[in-house]
């Protein structure tokens, strides 16, 4: 089943179904008239949406529209809560590198996460409006899970259950700012602002085998201005699953339905185990610039792509095995920030 929100005049958005070939949706407002109020009684509403997802798929639909993934929001514009983890620690160990933070070996064995600000997501062909480009502003390519209710203190084993949802995300963040932020002991704040994800959120049944203990094992794409920019594998290095993510989030605190919780940026190594090369050199890329730019930084002393700059245009997208987008696309462009009393309102 693809579930996604509709623009509108609420917060929310207006809970859609959406065919799997992302072509038309129908409103279901007599069923549920948000993502988050179909998540917080899933159990009765999902059969409800699954029935109108069949007639969507056979054509039978009555009301149905044609679907614009313009007119999206993110899945949930908001939500009670967004964590997001560093599953592929071969992304942490080179972003570590490039501002000179050694990787303690714990990284290995026991997963970072933190929580980030969800109360204003954009969605997924919003600008992405930001105030300076000297903030080093990048992309962060991921995948993300939507929960129902779970437990505190929920094993990994049996977390699978609770993953209603999966989307792709963009995790906006602001480099330059980082290093000086993190080094007050607290975590990340100003460095990260709104983050975006996909158009639609699809049920894990839809990935098929593709979805498998935890991971999608399917190639993320980025593209940067028109140009590849990376292809890794989003099942491959994925040091942490969605279920030890989960059930370390878990491990204090419930989750409340809708609760999100990220991958990370997805990160490959290249198959001599060093790290991975650009798509430009054969590899599989990168799903953010900093990594490039610390391969950029090993192999001639220092890096020599910029961050993104004002007109630059980023995209993320995920196709199943027969080339057709299981989740919609990501389509953002950077542009400046100015405030609404400077637009002479």
């Amino acid at each position: 089943m693809k579930l996604a929100s509709l623009k509108n005049h609420t917060h929310d958005g207006k809970l859609v179904v959406v065919a799997k070939d992302l072509k038309s949706y129908k409103a279901v407002p007599d069923i549920s008239p948000t993502l988050q109020c179909a998540l917080d009684d899933w159990a009765n509403i999902a059969p409800k949406l699954e029935a109108v997802y069949t007639q969507l798929n056979a054509g039978d639909a009555q009301g149905a529209e044609p679907f614009d993934q313009a007119k999206c929001n993110s899945p949930l514009p908001r939500a009670f809560h967004w964590a997001d983890g560093s599953a592929y620690v071969n992304h942490v160990e080179l972003v570590r590198r490039a501002r000179g933070a050694e990787l303690p070996a714990t990284f290995w064995q026991d997963p970072l996460i933190y929580q980030g600000g969800s109360d204003s997501f954009l969605g997924p062909h919003d600008n992405i409006e930001l105030a300076s480009e000297d903030f080093g502003i990048d992309f962060e390519a991921e995948i993300a899970v939507i929960l129902s209710h779970t437990q505190m203190g929920a094993p990994k084993d049996q977390v699978d259950s609770n993953i209603k949802l999966l989307m792709l995300v963009n995790d906006v963040s602001l480099r330059n700012l980082i290093p000086a932020e993190l080094a007050k002991g607290f975590g990340f704040y100003q460095s990260k602002p709104s983050s975006a994800f996909s158009p639609v959120a699809v049920t894990p049944d839809e990935l098929g085998t593709d979805w498998c203990d935890g991971k999608i094992n399917l190639p993320l794409l980025s593209t940067l201005n028109g140009q590849a920019f990376g292809t890794p594998d989003a099942g491959v290095d994925m040091t942490f699953n969605f279920y030890e993510l989960i059930s370390h989030a878990a491990k204090t605190r419930p989750l409340t339905a809708g609760s999100i919780i990220g991958s990370g940026t997805v990160s490959n190594k290249s198959p001599d185990g060093g790290p991975g090369k650009a798509v430009t050199d054969g590899g599989k890329g990168y799903s953010c610039i900093a990594e490039l730019r610390m391969i950029e930084t090993i192999n001639y002393g220092k890096p020599k792509t910029s961050y993104m700059q004002y007109g630059d245009q980023i995209q993320i997208e995920m196709l199943d095995k027969n080339g057709a987008s299981i989740f919609g696309a990501i389509k953002q462009e950077l542009v400046p920030y100015v405030r609404a009393d400077n637009k002479g309102n």
